[in-house]
């Protein structure tokens, strides 16, 4: 099985938290689900250096990286993910979306309102039991 190495930003701005939705997906089971933005790890880069780009590539954001969070091993159908999630802040409460079908602001006690991708729900427990 393929295994995938991503990065995730859980950006929050005023106490809330950026939560995005994925577009259709040739993984049904992940076809508009909903996820902290990020994206893979391409070669000579630091996870760091990668959330900020794929943060400015998929929702035109400036992105600040706070402390690592959680990084979550999860397997898939049809891969298995690593995906280290990231607490940062940023500029704009504004995202452009670019692969993304929907975005919403919500409350750490409104996340579990949301359809969420399953190797995105271990952060969005930590998230939810944390001060």
């Amino acid at each position: 099985m393929k295994t995938v190495e991503v990065v995730a930003a859980v950006i929050i701005h005023e106490n809330k938290i950026l939560c995005v939705q994925r577009n259709d997906s040739k993984f049904d089971y992940i076809a508009f689900k909903y996820e902290f933005p990020g994206g893979k790890v391409e070669e000579n880069e630091t996870s760091e250096e990668a959330l900020v780009r794929e943060i400015s590539e998929e929702l035109n954001l400036n992105i600040h990286i706070q402390t690592h969070f959680l990084t979550v091993d999860h397997s898939y159908p049809d891969f298995r993910i690593i995906m280290h999630s990231y607490l940062c802040s940023c500029d704009s409460i504004k995202p452009k979306l670019n692969e993304h079908v929907d975005f919403k602001w919500l409350t750490k006690d409104e996340l579990y309102q949301l359809d969420w991708a399953a190797a995105d729900i271990p952060i969005v427990d930590k998230l939810s039991t944390s001060q």
